[in-house]
């Protein structure tokens, strides 16, 4: 499979001068579909097991991110074969997110995540209340669509993903100055 993916891309790329551009933008996202499924399977049997995560929250935009006093991190909780991610954002700006797309989130208003408020502290010692959200994730490594809804009212598209989880009681073995005592 993933060596068909491979070939069509590459043909698509050969034949690309004489090929309109939305045939071959659609060729290139089957094959791109097909790399993603054939790299999703082996990651469905490794679910991790219930605990709590610190993980990255990536992000296709440089406005909607977590907070910087985050390093980029949310905490990932799995319980039950659930997994849930919190994420702080960096203001009170973003008011509801939806799992999906933009032009489907006024017919699910029922499905909008709801914002908590969180304080967040920077290295400079300054606090702050900013948004964060719980964001139910289907998979980790993999990117999903998440709406954004900000206080002008209007609904955004984003591609976001978790990555790289490490269970938080691993995180303490190591002392912040790296010394041991």
């Amino acid at each position: 499979l993933l060596a068909g993916a491979v070939l069509a891309g590459s043909l698509t790329g050969c034949g690309a001068s004489g090929t309109p551009a939305s045939s071959a933008a659609s060729s290139e996202a089957a094959a791109s579909s097909a790399v993603s499924e054939a790299a999703s399977e082996p990651a469905a049997e490794a679910a991790l097991p219930d605990g709590v995560y610190t993980a990255d929250f990536d992000t296709d935009s440089s406005m909607f991110h977590a907070n910087e006093a985050n390093d980029g991190k949310g905490t990932l909780t799995v319980k039950d074969g659930q997994m849930t991610f919190h994420v702080s954002l960096v203001s009170k700006k973003i008011v509801n997110l939806y799992v999906g797309m933009a032009a489907d989130a006024e017919a699910h208003e029922g499905d909008w995540l709801q914002p908590t408020t969180d304080t967040v502290t920077y290295s400079d010692g300054l606090s702050d209340e900013v948004y964060g959200f719980d964001i139910p994730v289907e998979a980790l490594d993999e990117d999903f669509q998440l709406a954004i809804l900000g206080t002008k009212g209007k609904w955004y598209d984003h591609v976001v993903s978790v990555r790289d989880a490490v269970e938080k009681a691993a995180e303490a073995e190591t002392p912040a100055d790296g010394t041991y005592t």
